[in-house]
């Protein structure tokens, strides 16, 4: 018989003889019965085993531990107790015949539920790490974003081409991996951090558009925001317009963020560089947070505070930002207040001041 997928049984298939080969993912033993959840990779499956209808499978199956990999024929039936976080949860395979493909050893820490393992131990064992179900899913929808990406730009004109990866160096705003040449002793190839210079090639020879999940090489410290090596969508077209590559990026969102059931509308929201900076002090801000800065100089501007005429008399800016009441911030204590002043003074202010307002009055704290 033909292997069947364990995470794709149905109620529809009930009566219908499979074969499931995979990892045991759990075990339970009940009152005699056994039941095992088996994984492959398209989920999860349970298994029962009933030892007065097959004694023969319940002694294969008895020394079975997590993580063994079987294999099991058998039948699918409704399930009694039916789990409804589960694709294939009104349904099980009950035995009727079995074989241990491979044994497993005791393993550094846990596949199914969540470990306490630490992040050193996991990475170490990545190839067991990767067994997770809900890491294998982010794989997978990686795949899925890959393809739709290369599916939508391929509908808009554009190419899939490979540009070499064992190339020379070129000012970039990084440093290059360098890779000894043998055939040149004393020479060196550049791993590529980015397909620039062939991309443009490509642009002068005529392809008009281009794509590639390009892997890219920089020799840097890691930190949030950089990787030695990574993989980004790179792309190139020619005889364009600004507005033309925003409606081009826009689409490509839309259309991926689908695959996770999100509609985004389209144009995206957009802000000038110095609309970015006036209302966040910053040119990449995550505006769900909020809290956008005002222009606050001519509604204080004539108080009778000194701080704020003086200000705007000598040619200055109030500026300020709004916590709601609902939020921990809004509740601040002294201290709190004077470690953001500080902060302010740091970065060159003369110090922070909050206005706060309870029961319709508002009381000042510099």
């Amino acid at each position: 018989m033909k292997r069947s997928a364990a995470g794709e049984l149905r109620i529809e298939d009930q009566g219908r003889e499979v074969v499931l080969q995979g990892w045991v993912h759990r075990r339970r033993d009940l009152g005699g019965l056994m039941f095992l959840d088996l994984r492959d990779a398209t989920g999860l499956a349970q298994v029962v085993v009933y030892p007065d209808d097959h004694p023969e499978v319940h002694r294969t199956l008895d020394p079975v531990k997590a993580e063994w990999v079987v294999e099991v024929r058998g039948t699918v039936q409704p399930r009694e107790s039916p789990n409804p976080d589960l694709p294939t949860g009104l349904v099980e395979v009950v035995a009727a015949g079995a074989e241990i493909l491979a044994e497993c050893d005791v393993l550094p820490f846990t596949i199914a539920g969540e470990s306490e393992a630490s992040e050193e131990l996991r990475l170490k064992h990545r190839y067991l790490e990767l067994r997770r179900p809900a890491l294998q899913t982010s794989l997978r929808l990686r795949h899925q974003v890959t393809l739709e990406t290369l599916n939508y730009l391929s509908e808009h004109g554009f190419i899939h081409l490979e540009t070499p990866i064992l190339t020379r160096s070129t000012p970039e705003g990084a440093r290059d991996y360098l890779v000894p040449s043998r055939v040149h002793p004393g020479s060196f190839y550049a791993l590529p951090q980015s397909p620039q210079i062939f991309k443009q090639l490509l642009m002068v020879s005529g392809f008009e558009r281009y794509v590639q999940i390009a892997r890219c090489f920089r020799d840097e410290d890691l930190r949030a925001d950089r990787q030695p090596e990574f993989s980004q969508v790179d792309i190139e077209l020619s005889f364009t317009s600004q507005e033309e590559v925003f409606e081009l990026m826009e689409g490509l969102f839309a259309r991926l963020f689908q695959l996770v059931g999100e509609e985004i509308e389209t144009p995206f929201p957009r802000l000038t560089w110095k609309e970015a900076m006036l209302a966040y002090g910053t040119d990449r801000p995550d505006r769900r947070f909020g809290l956008e800065i005002r222009e606050l100089s001519e509604v204080l501007g004539e108080s009778a505070f000194r701080g704020f005429s003086a200000t705007v008399a000598d040619g200055g800016v109030i500026r300020g930002f709004a916590l709601p009441g609902s939020t921990g911030a809004a509740q601040a204590s002294r201290k709190q207040v004077d470690g953001w002043a500080e902060i302010a003074r740091r970065h060159g202010a003369a110090g922070a001041l909050t206005l706060r307002r309870r029961d319709g009055e508002i009381q000042f704290q510099v």
